[in-house]
Formats: C-alpha cells, structure tokens, sequence
C-alpha cells in the first residue's frame, strides 16, 4: 500500500544535509538503505544527535502533522530513501484505520526510544552510554536481518559516536579499547563483533523492552516497506 504511495526513490551521498531545523515538510522520508541522523546543532556549532536512523525508518514521520522540523536530518552514510507526499499519507490514513494505527504505534515507539535516550545521557557512565548505543543497534539490525547478535556493520567514526553518545572522541576512543581489551566487542574497519553480548547488555542496563520486538512492533519503525535495492 504504502509502496502505491512513493513519488520519488533517489540516493543521496554520505555527510549530506536532507532537512534543516525549521525547514516546513510536504512530505515524509523512508529510509531505505543507509545510516541517518537527526540532530541539533549549539550556537558553537556543535552538534547533538538525538535519533539514530535504520533502513525502515520514517525519518521525519512527526513532520506529517506538525509540519515543521524542530531539529535538522542528515545522512552519515551513502543512502536511499523514498518520498511519500503528506496528501498521500492523508488519503491512506482516512480510509485505512490499520494503517494510521501502525503510523501512530511507529510515532510511539519514536517516542519510547528518545526516553531511553534520555536515560542514558543523563543516567549512564561513559562505558554504558556506548554500550547501550552498541546494543540498542545490535536489535534494531536484528530485527530487519541485519544483525545475526555477534557482529554488525556499522560504517560510522568515533566522531559520530562521540555525537550521539554525549561524549569527546577521546571518552570514546577509551571505551572501546577498554571492550576490545576485556573481550566484550571491538569496532574497526566499519564493523562490530559482539564477543560478550551478555556484559555489553550488562554494561548498559539494556533492557529491550522499549523496541517492542517481541510484542510485535518492529524494532526499526516502519516495516511497510521493501528494505533493500530494487
């Protein structure tokens, strides 16, 4: 259905600008493939990530009602992603209550994942605000089969964990050689591999609960969609 929707599929390069804060929205994006972001800059310039994005996610699925972007989005790797015009989402959701139920129940769990960002910034050591990040992406991966639990591809630097973690890239750079060193996980060459899953869940206090796996809403928001090429 949503597919019928689509008016335009494109790729946009890595460490690219989509939205801006401010900017109004005609239209919601699917990521397909890729790595996004949603963050807010300081007057310093200095940036804060506040949404870590997946292939499946809506990026801006908040933007359909509210109209505007209260923070900016970009791409941290080379994507795809495909437009679905707010008309379209309008004319689906009047005439398909399960369809606006699974856009609102995406929304909400859009909401239960910033909650737990919020607990780990202002609750979790430096070891388990990566931990937790690590972890939380190891599920949301798994959940669209792209995680088997031991390793995942992850092609993003220190600088964008230091981002999204709250940290300085040195604080980062001493976590994960801390995981390395204790066999918990190491991350190089845009890969992780997950030694310990059961310290790094340990670690982070990670509780899953908050991606709704289990209880049958997706870990990566919108499964409405074809996730890969084609």
């Amino acid at each position: 259905m949503l597919e019928r929707a689509v008016t335009e599929r494109r790729r946009l390069p890595a460490r690219s600008t989509l939205l801006e804060r401010g900017d109004a929205l005609r239209q919601s994006t699917m990521l397909i493939n890729g790595f996004m972001i949603r963050y807010i800059d300081d007057l310093e310039g200095r940036r804060q990530v506040v949404a870590f994005h997946v292939p499946g996610d809506f990026v801006d699925l908040h933007g359909y009602p509210l109209e505007v972007l209260d923070h900016s989005i970009a791409t941290l790797t080379e994507v795809e992603i495909a437009n679905v015009p707010h008309s379209a989402l309008k004319q689906l959701t009047d005439r398909d209550a399960e369809f606006a139920r699974k856009l609102w129940a995406s929304t909400l769990l859009d909401a239960a994942m910033h909650r737990e960002w919020l607990f780990r910034l202002g609750r979790l050591d430096a070891g388990g605000r990566v931990a937790h990040f690590l972890a939380e992406t190891n599920v949301r991966l798994g959940a669209i089969g792209r995680s088997d639990g031991s390793g995942f591809d992850l092609p993003i630097t220190q600088t964008d964990l230091s981002e999204i973690t709250g940290l300085t890239s040195i604080h980062v750079n001493r976590v994960l050689r801390m995981m390395r060193e204790e066999r918990i996980c190491t991350f190089r060459s845009s890969r992780v591999e997950i030694a310990d899953l059961e310290r790094l869940e340990r670690i982070a206090q990670f509780d899953p609960t908050y991606l709704y796996v289990k209880a049958g809403v997706p870990g990566s928001q919108a499964a409405t969609m074809e996730t890969s090429h084609g």
